[in-house]
């Protein structure tokens, strides 16, 4: 089973030609609103591939909240750990698409009062866990009491340091697989991605977009390549690799292997509109592997 500890936002999408510069007024072609939030997505990325997951997050108790709830479980995401909030607004992710790029602004709301306390009481949901994954849309000390716990429970946490800003450098010490990509990597580190890979190897993966991704396995970099992809939308193509490499994981397959399936994901992930809309099954996945897609 993967448990993941983290947001639920619903995304807020306008398309638009062009991103408007300070102060200017521009015109879009569409707004949309769609599930979204790294932790939903990443647990929806996992689920869709076939894995037995569930979630632990807050939402509020308002229209937003139902419907994000609603969509993990269509998602065959357990939402047992998912706590309804009456005092908070759920939490939203306000997203500018334009020319495959994006730009996004998220607001927490309910996702800051996924507290330490809260993690304490979902601790025999957890302990069934085979892996753990966390983001950092959710309040710091609750990443940090959620590594405390997996570590002293035993079980490997993958965590994807997105946004990077609150990243602790104590979080390491508890942390199985760090999941940065490149500017996140050099933003945590202050060096140079090779240098930092090489002081945690076979912990530090590196995601590098349509390039791959790269770790140092003790002795040498581990470079795994891309796929080709027709881009559409590129929200959410990170959360996809994470799910797929915690799904990947707990199937038993070794790092570079799993790294390879986690790239693949998120190759098909880019090639349709919104955060979970081009997210695969496992078939679609393997059918990109052996190049049939």
């Amino acid at each position: 089973m993967i448990t993941v500890v983290g947001s639920i936002n619903m995304d807020l999408v306008v398309q638009t030609d062009d991103f408007p510069q300070q102060g200017e007024t521009i015109l879009g072609q569409s707004f949309t609103t769609v599930p979204g939030g790294k932790g939903a997505n990443q647990a929806v990325a996992a689920a869709r591939l076939g894995g037995n997951v569930q979630m632990i997050a807050s939402v509020g108790k308002d229209s937003f909240g139902k419907e994000l709830r609603d969509n993990l479980q269509a998602n065959s995401v357990n939402c047992d750990g998912v706590l309804e909030n009456n005092a908070v607004a759920s939490g939203i992710a306000n997203i500018l698409l334009s020319g495959g790029d994006n730009r996004i602004i998220v607001v927490p709301g309910a996702n800051y009062e996924l507290t330490p306390s809260y993690i304490e009481e979902m601790k025999k949901i957890i302990q069934k866990s085979q892996l753990v994954i966390i983001q950092q849309e959710i309040p710091i000390p609750t990443i940090m009491y959620t590594l405390k716990l997996c570590a002293k429970l035993g079980i490997p946490v993958l965590l994807n340091p997105a946004p990077a800003g609150g990243f602790q450098k104590e979080f390491l010490a508890y942390t199985t697989f760090l999941t940065p990509n490149e500017t996140e990597c050099e933003h945590i580190f202050g060096v140079n991605m090779e240098a930092a890979l090489e002081r945690y190897p076979n912990q530090l993966i590196v995601t590098l977009g349509s390039e791959g991704a790269r770790f140092f396995d003790g002795e040498k970099h581990v470079i795994v390549e891309g796929f080709k992809t027709n881009v559409v939308d590129t929200t959410g193509a990170g959360d996809t690799f994470n799910g797929a490499l915690a799904y990947a994981i707990v199937e038993g397959f070794d790092l570079k292997e799993a790294v390879k399936f986690a790239n693949a994901a998120g190759s098909l992930s880019v090639e349709k509109f919104g955060a979970q809309g081009g997210m695969p099954t496992r078939a679609e996945v393997e059918q990109r592997l052996r190049g049939e897609s």
